[in-house]
């Protein structure tokens, strides 16, 4: 599904919706108390990436430079599983495609299991810390500093799945920087707070014309990313690409006299043939160097 286009304003369908996502939050915190009193304590240190904004943020870049510098295997649930991402889900896909041992499903079965390894490294859980029933020895907040908090409200009403105050149970937050920063972006004081920064390299040489397609949580972000669009089609998170889908993006670029590019994301998503003919933008991720340092120090610290 598309992002909700109110989930970065506030506006009347928003203040409507706030009465539901009172109720859904209170209903969920039941639920979460329920289940923290049944918390799975893992043998292997866990360290949990995620954050308090639905989807969006690049987090899943994040997850990739951390399992890579901890040699980590990553749990995670594999959402939209389909045979073009054989099975597994996109993201799963990006990660596996860097070489790192991914386990898709229900996270406390696959931690379970690599518990009974004799490896000791850490396991990093791609999300989750909305999930109690299996402690976090870290805790590891993502945020663009684009969407910010976007416009404040809980789901439904807005992009967040918890109140701005659970974010003092982060063990470190990650703020992904922008060029057009979100404005009330603050950040509790207290938590070491470390920058990283993307920068999005086109297939293509400069000043090629390039039609963008995207289907991930802010297309929006995608297309800025890249010099010489001279057309772009948004489409939802996760999106599954049909045929036609493909068929018509294909004749739309030609009358335009352009380059099919999207993300990385979508490009795992595309059925195999047509990975030959649409090529994608790769995402370099750089995390500030003090934030290895720090993790190498909290993971000597956790009992």
């Amino acid at each position: 599904m598309k992002t909700p286009w109110w989930f970065l304003h506030k506006t009347p369908l928003s203040f409507l919706l706030l009465p539901v996502a009172f109720i859904y939050y209170g209903i969920g915190r039941v639920v979460y108390g329920w289940r923290k009193m049944f918390a799975y304590k893992s043998r292997r240190k866990i360290i949990c990436i995620g954050g308090i904004f639905a989807g969006g943020v690049g987090k899943t870049p994040i997850v990739r430079i951390i399992a890579n510098f901890l040699d980590s295997p990553v749990v995670m649930r594999g959402y939209k599983r389909t045979a073009s991402t054989n099975n597994i889900g996109d993201e799963a896909a990006m990660l596996m495609s860097d070489g790192i041992a991914v386990h898709v499903g229900h996270r406390k079965s696959n931690i379970l299991l690599l518990n009974r390894q004799k490896d000791n490294t850490p396991i990093v859980m791609d999300d989750g810390l909305q999930n109690p029933s299996i402690k976090k020895d870290i805790s590891i907040y993502v945020f663009d500093e684009g969407l910010g908090f976007g416009n404040g409200f809980l789901l439904p009403a807005g992009p967040l799945r918890e109140t701005k105050s659970h974010i003092l149970n982060a063990d470190a937050i990650i703020v992904i920087k922008n060029k057009n920063p979100r404005k009330k972006f603050a950040l509790p004081t207290g938590i070491p707070i470390f920058y990283a920064e993307n920068k999005t390299v086109s297939p293509y040489a400069r000043g090629e014309r390039l039609f963008a397609f995207a289907g991930i949580g802010y297309p929006k972000k995608f297309f800025n990313s890249l010099t010489g669009v001279v057309a772009k089609r948004g489409f939802g998170d996760h999106y599954q690409y049909t045929e036609k889908d493909i068929a018509d993006l294909i004749e739309s670029a030609r009358r335009k006299k352009a380059k099919l590019v999207t993300t990385e994301k979508d490009w795992v998503r595309l059925p195999i043939d047509v990975r030959e003919k649409i090529k994608f933008a790769r995402l370099e991720t750089k995390i500030d160097e003090r934030f290895f340092d720090w993790l190498k120090g909290k993971l000597n610290c956790v009992q």
